[in-house]
């Protein structure tokens, strides 16, 4: 297997089901990735280590999802250079606006991407980092354009879709008259 260059970590193991998203991004544009659990509050010196020594092992973006607090992300960006990109997580009673609100609030100097909470969250760290990446890899750069076209196009369909069912429902409306 190749070098990982993307790091996924979430704060459980229970996270996977909604990080595995990021996963299947980066393995649709064949980003080597590692995946592993760390914890900014029950793990912090297995965290800071992780962030420490990631760039020695080749990794280029890191990706970190966690619930509740959501510390993780900023405690990660706290101890290395690499971009950090946060997913806020449901698993609280607040939703994860908690985490939303943890993630995106960092202090300056301490930078942390933070996309949406949850799945869609998770699949746009993924392609997030497959763009930091693609800034150095013009096959990838050109994998990436390919998949924006391919959700162009679809919305293209979408709306040609649309309209032929609004001629339709329209034809149907004036035939009643």
């Amino acid at each position: 297997m190749a070098q990982a260059v993307v790091c996924i970590v979430m704060g459980s193991a229970n996270d996977w089901s909604i990080m595995q998203g990021a996963a299947e991004i980066l393995a649709r544009f064949d980003i080597p990735y590692e995946v592993t659990v760390s914890s900014a509050h029950r793990a912090p010196q297995r965290t800071a280590a992780l962030a420490q020594e990631a760039g020695q092992r080749g990794v280029q973006v890191i990706i970190a999802g966690a619930g509740g607090a959501a510390h993780l992300a900023g405690v990660i960006a706290a101890e290395t250079t690499l971009p950090v990109i946060g997913v806020p997580l449901d698993s609280s009673p607040l939703k994860g606006l908690d985490a939303l609100l943890a993630t995106v609030q960092m202090p300056q100097g301490v930078p942390v991407a933070t996309v949406a909470i949850g799945k869609t969250g998770a699949a746009n760290a993924g392609i997030l980092a497959a763009q930091i990446v693609a800034l150095h890899n013009a096959a990838l750069a050109a994998r990436l354009r390919q998949y924006k076209a391919e959700l162009a196009a679809g919305v293209e369909r979408a709306a040609e879709i649309l309209q032929t069912q609004l001629r339709a429902q329209h034809h149907d409306t004036s035939a009643r008259r």
